[in-house]
C-alpha cells in the first residue's frame, strides 16, 4: 500500500488529523502526571516477631529458623535475609525480579497464610508475627512539627491535628507520625519501703486493675425510659492513681499510692525514637501521595492546605520542611522540559543551516506532530513525565527525524530530475517506506532487553523502550503521511539548487576518499581493526560505574555509635554535629532521626532498622553544588568529634541504588560458630581498610555488647517459691519499670509503670539486694538468695543469615571522587585470598552484584531482539550478505564510545550501556539505509561498483545530518548526573559510528560480494 499516494488523495482529512494532533498533543501534555524517578516495585516484606526476654541465640533457633523454614516453602522467593537480635526477630524477604507489582499481592497473601500455619509452632510467650508488606511506601511529603517551649504531647496533640487535615486532601494516601514519644504515668517506688510495709507489686497491679477496669453496672427502668447505670471511680487525672488506698494486709492500715511512691506523667524511658529540627525537639509527618497522582498537583494542594492550617497554629508552633518532593520533581521536570526544548532547537536549526529554510521548517513540523502524537499516547498509557521518559524522547529525538530527513531528502532529489511534486513526493515517501519501516523497528529493538529485564532496572526503565518505541514508530507514519504533504506545500522546484555548489565540493572530495578506501580495501580495513583493538585498550581506563548520583541538595550522614550505646547518650552527642552544620551558611536546614533511620521518602533508599546506637541526619543545602566540598570539611571533622563512633556520608543515588555500594558476604553453616565468622570478617575488613580509596570499613554484626548474666539456682529458688518470671518481673521492674495497669484519656491508653526511685535504679551494684516477690505468696526475697552470681557477659547483638545460613557482610564505601568498581578491583585479589574455613563461603553483594544481575536481566530479552533484527534485515535484502555487512559494523561504535566517555570523563554505567545499545540500533539503520541505496542504484541499472559509490553519496547527507542531528540533540543531557554517560556514548559512539558506516560499509560490501575497484570518472564539476 501506498500510504504517501493515499495521503496524497486525501490532503484534506490528513490535515484535519494533524490538527487534531497539535490539539489532542498540547491537551495531553498539560494532563501529564509528574514524577521525579519512575514508580518501581519493592519487592520487599518484613517479619517482624518479638519474643521478649529471649537472647538473639533463642530467637535465632526459636522463632527465626522455624519462619524461614516455612518462607521457603513459597517458590516466588528469591532470598530471605534476617537479624535476630535479643527479644527480635526480623525477616526481610525478597522476592524473584521476574514478578512485577501487579503480582505481589497474591505472593503476600501466600506470605502470610505461610506465616499463620507457623505462629501455631512457636515458642510460649513469642508474640504475633507481623508482615509488613508496604515496605515500598515512599512518604515523599515530610513535615517536622517544632514548637519552642512545647512539650512533646502538646506536639503531638497538634500533629494529631494536621495530620486529619491532610489525609483528607485530593490525592493524599496516608499520613504518619514520626518520632512521638509514648506517654506514660510513672509510679516510682523505693524498694525498702515497699518490703518494710510488705506491699508487693502484684497488690499494686490488682489494686490498679481493679478501679480503673471498664465495668457493666447494668441499667435500671425508670417509667417508660431504660437508663444505662455508670459505676464512677476511674482516675480522671494521674493524680487520681496517688490517692488510690491499698490494702496493706496489717490490720484496718490503710496505705494509698502516694504514700509509698511518687506518681507522674512523663515518656517512655528510653525512648524508641528521637526526631530533631535544627536542633529542636519535633515530630515529624510523613505524607504519601496515591499512585499515579501529579505529584505537582498533589504538593500544591498541599500547600495550600497548610497555609490555612499554619494560620490556626498557635505562636511557636512551626511546620519545617524535610524533603519536599513536588518541589524537587518541578524543578527537575521543569529542567529537564528546557534540556528537551534546547534539543528540538538545536535538531531544527541544524537541519536548516545544511539543508535551507525550507526543508527545515518540513522537518520541524514533522518533529513537532510525532512529538505532539507521542504525548497523546504517552497519556493513554499513563506515562508520566518523569526522569526515564524525558530523556527517552532527547535520545529519540535525532532519530524521530531521520525518517523525515530521508523523505524530504529523497524529494528534493527528485525535483532537481524536474519530476512532479506530486510523483517525487509519493515516490520520495514510498520507495524507502518498507526499509525505513525496518530500520526504524530494528532501532525500537535495540531498547527491548531493558524492557524485558526482570530486574529492578527493568522496571525502572521500562517506560524507555516504550516511548523510545511510540516516537520512532509515529515518526515513520508521520513522514510517509504528512511530510510528503508537507514537502509539496513548502519546497518548490526553483528553490531546490541554491546550496549545490558547497554540497558539491564537499561529495567531490568523499567520492574521492571512497574510491580510494575501496581501492585499499585490506588497508582500510585493517585501520578499522588497529581502531577497535585501540579502542578496546583505551575502554579500560573508563571508570565503571553502577547508577550515578543524585543532584538533590541533600545528602544523608549516617551515624553508629558503639554497639550497645544508649539512645539518649547518642541524641545527645549528636547535638553537637547539628549545631556545627546549621552555623554553615552553605546548610539551609537539618532533620536527626535518631533510633531509627527516617520514613522511606526516596524510592531508592532503604532506611535503617530500629537501633537505639544509630541515627540519620538528613541535610539540607542551599545548593546542590556545596555538597562535594561540604562533604570534604565534613568528614574529617566529625572523625574528630566522634572518634569512637562510625559517621558516614553518603549523596543520595538515582535509580535502584545500595546503601553500601562494596560488600563482602561470608557464610557459614547454619549452626556456624560466631567467633569463627568475626575472625574472618575481620581479617577481609583489615585488607579492605589497608585499601586508600576505601572509607567506612565495618562489618554488620557490629561490635559484640556486654550483658548482666544472673546464674538463677533452680534448687533454692524453689525452696522459696520463686519461679524465673518472678526474677525477670523484679528486675525489669526495678530498672526499665513494669506495666501495672492503664490510665485512659479520651482516646488514648498511657501505661502506669511501676519502678523503683531514681537513685535505686542508678545503683546497679546493689542488684543482688533486690527484693523478688513471689507470685504465690507475698513474702519477698533477696534476689542474691536464688542467684549464684551475677557477672556479665559478651554476646552478639545481631546474628544475621541469608537462606538461613549464617552470614556476616563485610561492608564499605569509596572515598570521594573513586568508583566503586574502581575499589572493588584494587581488593577484589587480596579478599578472594583470604583462608576460608571448610564450609564457609565468600560472595560479593553491593553494586557488584547489583550490576552484574542487571546486565546479566538483559539476556532474556537480547534474543528475541537479535532475532527479529536478523529476520528484518535479511528480509528487506532477501541475502545474508548484506546483513553480514551491518554486523561487521556495528562494533566499530566501540571506538567511538571508548572516545567519548574518556573525553568527557563520564563513566559507563548501566545508563551508558543502553545508551551503547541503542547505537547497535542507529548503526544498523544507517547501514539499511545506505545498502538499500545501492539495491536501488542497481536496480536503475549501474553497475556494481558505480552503484556502491553513488548510493554511499546520495545517502552521505541524510546519515550525516541524522547524525548530527542525534549527537548535538543530547548536548542538553551532558547537564544532566542521570544522563551523562549515555549522552557521552552516543555523542562519540555515533559521531565516529556514521563516519566508519559511511567508509566501511561500503568497502566491507565490495569485499563481500568481490567488487572490482576502478579507475573512477571524475565527477562533473558544478
Amino acid at each position: 500500500m501506498n500510504l504517501a499516494a493515499v495521503s496524497i488523495s486525501n490532503r484534506r482529512l490528513i490535515y484535519f488529523i494533524a490538527v487534531l494532533l497539535i490539539v489532542g498533543g498540547v491537551v495531553s501534555f498539560t494532563r501529564l502526571g509528574q514524577l521525579e524517578d519512575p514508580e518501581f516495585t519493592i519487592k520487599n516484606a518484613i517479619i517482624a516477631t518479638a519474643y521478649p526476654g529471649a537472647s538473639p541465640e533463642e530467637v535465632e533457633l526459636e522463632v527465626t529458623d522455624r519462619i524461614e523454614l516455612a518462607i521457603q516453602e513459597i517458590a516466588e522467593v528469591d532470598f530471605i535475609e534476617s537479624s535476630s537480635s535479643a527479644g527480635v526477630s526480623i525477616i526481610k524477604v525478597t522476592i524473584k525480579p521476574n514478578f512485577w507489582g501487579d503480582q505481589l499481592p497474591q505472593i503476600w497473601d501466600e506470605l502470610r497464610r505461610k506465616i499463620r500455619e507457623v505462629e501455631t509452632r512457636l515458642p510460649p510467650g513469642t508474640g504475633r508475627p507481623a508482615v509488613n508488606d508496604d515496605f515500598g511506601d515512599v512518604f515523599g511529603f515530610q513535615l517536622a512539627v517544632v514548637g519552642d517551649g512545647f512539650s512533646y504531647a502538646e506536639l503531638e496533640e497538634y500533629a494529631k491535628a494536621l495530620r486529619k487535615e491532610i489525609s483528607l486532601i485530593d490525592g493524599v494516601a496516608r499520613v504518619d507520625l514520626w518520632g512521638e514519644q509514648q506517654e506514660v504515668v510513672y509510679l516510682d517506688v523505693s524498694e525498702n519501703q515497699l518490703a518494710t510495709l510488705g506491699i508487693s507489686q502484684g497488690r499494686i497491679a490488682q489494686t490498679l486493675e481493679t478501679q480503673n477496669a471498664v465495668v457493666d453496672a447494668g441499667a435500671v427502668d425508670l417509667g417508660e425510659r431504660r437508663l444505662r447505670i455508670a459505676a464512677s471511680g476511674v482516675f480522671a487525672s494521674p493524680e487520681d492513681v496517688g490517692d488510690l488506698a491499698i490494702d496493706a494486709g496489717a490490720g484496718d492500715e490503710i496505705i494509698r499510692i502516694r504514700d509509698i511512691g511518687t506518681v507522674r506523667r512523663g515518656y517512655a524511658e528510653p525512648p524508641g525514637r528521637m526526631m530533631r529540627f535544627d536542633g529542636a525537639p519535633s515530630i515529624g509527618l510523613s505524607i504519601s501521595n496515591e499512585s499515579g497522582v501529579n505529584i505537582v498537583d498533589v504538593g500544591a494542594r498541599i500547600d495550600a492546605r497548610l497555609k490555612t492550617l499554619e494560620a490556626d497554629l498557635p505562636i511557636g508552633i512551626e511546620l519545617r520542611r524535610v524533603h519536599w518532593q513536588s518541589d524537587i520533581v518541578s524543578d527537575a521536570v521543569n529542567g529537564f522540559l528546557m534540556s528537551f526544548a534546547q534539543a528540538v532547537v538545536i535538531v531544527i536549526v541544524i537541519i536548516t543551516l545544511f539543508m535551507g529554510w525550507r526543508m527545515g521548517l518540513v522537518i520541524g513540523l514533522s518533529l513537532t506532530f510525532t512529538i505532539l502524537a507521542t504525548f497523546i499516547i504517552m497519556a493513554v498509557l499513563g506515562i508520566d513525565l518523569q526522569r526515564i521518559s524525558l530523556g527517552a524522547l532527547v535520545v529519540a529525538l535525532g532519530m524521530m527525524v531521520d525518517n523525515a530527513i530521508v523523505v524530504a531528502d529523497g524529494y528534493g532529489a527528485r525535483l532537481r530530475k524536474n519530476i512532479a511534486p506530486s510523483v517525487a513526493a509519493a515516490d520520495a515517501a514510498n520507495t524507502p517506506a518498507w526499509p525505513l519501516l525496518g530500520a526504524t523497528v530494528i532501532a525500537v529493538m535495540a531498547f527491548y532487553p531493558i524492557y524485558a529485564s526482570p530486574e529492578d532496572v527493568g522496571e525502572y526503565c521500562a517506560t524507555l523502550f516504550i516511548v523510545i518505541a511510540v516516537s520512532l514508530l509515529v515518526s515513520w507514519v508521520v513522514s510517509v503521511t504528512i511530510t510528503p504533504l508537507q514537502c509539496m506545500d513548502f519546497i518548490k522546484p526553483a528553490g531546490s539548487h541554491g546550496t549545490k555548489a558547497a554540497e558539491s565540493r564537499f561529495t567531490r572530495g568523499y567520492r574521492r576518499f571512497l574510491n580510494q578506501a575501496i581501492g585499499a580495501r585490506w588497508v582500510t580495513l585493517g585501520v578499522v581493526v588497529v581502531l577497535m583493538v585501540a579502542a578496546g585498550a583505551g575502554f579500560t581506563q573508563v571508570r565503571q560505574l553502577f547508577f550515578p548520583e543524585s543532584a538533590m541538595p541533600k545528602f544523608m550522614v549516617d551515624v553508629w555509635a558503639p554497639q550497645g550505646a544508649r539512645i539518649e547518650r547518642v541524641a545527645a552527642d549528636l547535638a553537637r554535629a547539628e549545631a556545627h552544620l546549621t552555623a554553615d551558611d552553605r546548610v539551609a536546614s537539618v532533620a536527626s532521626f535518631i533510633g531509627s533511620g527516617p520514613p522511606r521518602f526516596y524510592l531508592p533508599v532503604d532506611p535503617e532498622g530500629a537501633n537505639p546506637a544509630y541515627a540519620q541526619m538528613i541535610v539540607n543545602v542551599h545548593d546542590s553544588a556545596d555538597i562535594p566540598a561540604l562533604v570534604s570539611e565534613l568528614a574529617p571533622w566529625l572523625q574528630n568529634a566522634y572518634p569512637d563512633y562510625l559517621p558516614v556520608l553518603r549523596r543520595y543515588g538515582v535509580g535502584p541504588a545500595n546503601t553500601w555500594k562494596i560488600e563482602a558476604r561470608l557464610s557459614g553453616p547454619a549452626d556456624a560458630d560466631g567467633q569463627t565468622l568475626r575472625d574472618v570478617a575481620q581479617e577481609i575488613a583489615a585488607v579492605i581498610e589497608a585499601e586508600p580509596t576505601a572509607a567506612y570499613v565495618r562489618t554488620d554484626w557490629r561490635q559484640r555488647v556486654r550483658k548482666v548474666v544472673l546464674d538463677f539456682d533452680q534448687e533454692r529458688a524453689r525452696w522459696a517459691a520463686i519461679a524465673r518470671d518472678d526474677l525477670a518481673d523484679a528486675t525489669k521492674r526495678a530498672y526499665d519499670g513494669l506495666t501495672i495497669g492503664l490510665y485512659r484519656e479520651e482516646d488514648d491508653l498511657i501505661p502506669i509503670v511501676l519502678r523503683q526511685v531514681e537513685s535505686d535504679r542508678r545503683n546497679v551494684g546493689g542488684i543482688e539486694l533486690l527484693n523478688i516477690q513471689s507470685a504465690a505468696s507475698n513474702a519477698s526475697t533477696p534476689l542474691a538468695q536464688v542467684v549464684d552470681d551475677v557477672r556479665t557477659a559478651w554476646e552478639d547483638p545481631f546474628i544475621n543469615r541469608r537462606d538461613r545460613r549464617r552470614t556476616i557482610t563485610v561492608q564499605a564505601n569509596p572515598i570521594p571522587g573513586v568508583t566503586a568498581p574502581t575499589l572493588r578491583a584494587a581488593i577484589v585479589d587480596k579478599v578472594e585470598a583470604v583462608e576460608l574455613p571448610p564450609g564457609y563461603t565468600l560472595e560479593w553483594g553491593g553494586d557488584y552484584e547489583s550490576s552484574r544481575d542487571s546486565n546479566a536481566s538483559l539476556s532474556p530479552g537480547l534474543a528475541p531482539a537479535l532475532a527479529i533484527m536478523a529476520v528484518i534485515t535479511v528480509a528487506l535484502f532477501n541475502a545474508f550478505r548484506p546483513p553480514l555487512v551491518i554486523l561487521c559494523i556495528v562494533p566499530t561504535a566501540l571506538i567511538g564510545v571508548t572516545i567519548g566517555l574518556l573525553a568527557l570523563d563520564a563513566a559507563f554505567g548501566f545508563v551508558a550501556l543502553l545508551g551503547a545499545m541503542s547505537l547497535a540500533g542507529m548503526m544498523i539503520k544507517n547501514g539499511i539505509v545506505l545498502l538499500d541505496q545501492i539495491k536501488i542504484e542497481k536496480d536503475g541499472g549501474r553497475s556494481d561498483y558505480d552503484a556502491i559509490v553513488e548510493a554511499a553519496v546520495s545517502r552521505l547527507s541524510p546519515v550525516m545530518l541524522a547524525a548530527a542531528t542525534t549527537v548535538l540533540g543530547v548536548v542538553p543531557l551532558l547537564s544532566d548526573i542521570f544522563w551523562v554517560g549515555l549522552a557521552a556514548a552516543i555523542m562519540g559512539g555515533l559521531a565516529v559510528g556514521s563516519v566508519l558506516t559511511m567508509i566501511a560499509v561500503p568497502v566491507l560490501y565490495a569485499t563481500f560480494h568481490g567488487v572490482r575497484a576502478k579507475r573512477p570518472t571524475p565527477a562533473p564539476a558544478a
